[in-house]
């Protein structure tokens, strides 16, 4: 299904009559750009709670769109706030019941799925899916196929699917991140991994020069309200440089510090080519897959969309620098382009520059700027 739609979003949701009582889910696909369900399901569980009927919704959700549009990105959308914050891992899984479902929908989801919580009325057609199984009711594959079209798929696209599509307008201001690569360190000149592992160097003089001409331009720019960085040594100096400048303090946050490449700190690409040949093409070839020792892009893009969500709680509307890493950074890019993984190998992030993406309150982002570099003189 490689022509099918490169983005795809999951609708799912699940109820009890009694919980624990007769349960059952509704999920369904569903092309963002025209709003058409590309597949659905509606299935009675038997026995069981609102939290494993909405879990199971998940679960049939993604494997319909693995069936359905297997090289899609996934937006997961539901009004179980419960389910989200667990699968997006800002909530721990805590009842036995849970663990088992939540790792079998990990598992389906494919790397940078995002996971969005909705209202109620949001969620209306996996809703009806649910009801019209436990009722007794035939769901078809497909809305078309039955008379259960109209009352699952709405006439007119959803004021958010127009938003997506570029015809809705915002109410609130985004709150504006702006991320700044920190200055040129040794490793960054030869070209070295430099992950969280390693032996963390600092800014060279050419870096401290950055950091400075970081500073001048964000000062002219002007209207940021905080800056946070990475706990990593050049990091930290790139931020000190900037907030001194901007009159601001500097909050660490270790969900923005660099993914760790384990034993390959401090080795050129050639290096590790040489020396791990089979273990950096299992890296290359799967986001699971992490260094010897070190860190997945699976397990960065979780802490970096957590750090992310909680700058978005903590400064609504606000503008924040965020001081960080190549990888982060390129983690954000290719999460709000909806691009695909191996993207990350194919963008040139020099040290100290900008990269600014603006995030909405309805959960829509845009890439305003990436990779500028200011001048230094």
């Amino acid at each position: 299904m490689s022509n099918g739609p490169s983005h795809v979003i999951v609708e799912a949701d699940g109820g009890s009559r009694g919980n624990p009582g007769p349960a059952s889910y509704g999920a369904l696909v569903r092309d963002p750009q025209t709003g058409e369900v590309i597949a659905q399901a509606g299935v009675t569980i038997g026995i069981a709670t609102n939290n494993v009927a909405e879990y199971s919704g998940l679960i049939a959700g993604l494997e319909l769109a693995r069936e359905y549009a297997p090289d899609a990105s996934i937006e997961v959308r539901m009004d179980s706030k419960l389910v989200i914050e667990q699968m997006a891992g800002r909530w721990k899984i805590k009842h036995p019941d849970m663990k088992p479902l939540a790792v079998k929908a990990q598992a389906l989801a494919p790397f940078g799925t995002e996971w969005t919580w909705v209202p109620r009325a949001q969620n209306a057609a996996a809703d009806a899916l649910a009801n019209m199984a436990l009722d007794g009711k035939p769901v078809p594959l497909r809305p078309t196929e039955g008379p259960a079209a109209q009352s699952v798929v709405p006439a007119e696209p959803s004021d958010q699917q127009k938003a997506m599509q570029g015809w809705g307008a915002q109410t609130e201001p985004p709150t504006q991140l702006i991320f700044l690569r920190h200055g040129q360190t040794p490793h960054t000149v030869d070209k070295r991994f430099s992950g969280s592992g390693g032996d963390d160097p600092a800014l060279s003089e050419i870096g401290q020069q950055q950091a400075a001409a970081a500073a001048r331009y964000l000062a002219q720019r002007g209207g940021i309200d905080a800056i946070v960085s990475s706990p990593m040594v050049r990091t930290k100096q790139t931020a000190a440089v900037v907030a001194e400048t901007l009159g601001l303090d500097v909050k660490v946050e270790k969900g923005w510090v660099e993914c760790s490449f384990g034993d390959w700190d401090g080795h050129t690409f050639a290096e590790v080519q040489q020396k791990w040949p089979d273990a950096l093409n299992e890296w290359m070839g799967s986001t699971t897959v992490a260094p010897p020792g070190g860190e997945s892009f699976d397990a960065c893009a979780r802490r970096a969309r957590s750090a992310r969500d909680g700058l978005l709680a903590a400064y609504p509307g606000k503008t924040v620098l965020v001081v960080t890493h190549v990888t982060p950074i390129k983690l954000m890019v290719r999460s709000v382009l909806q691009a695909p993984m191996n993207s990350l190998f194919r963008m040139e992030l020099a040290p100290a520059t900008l990269t600014e993406i603006h995030w909405y309150a309805d959960g829509l982002a845009s890439l305003k700027s990436f990779n500028v570099q200011p001048a230094l003189v």
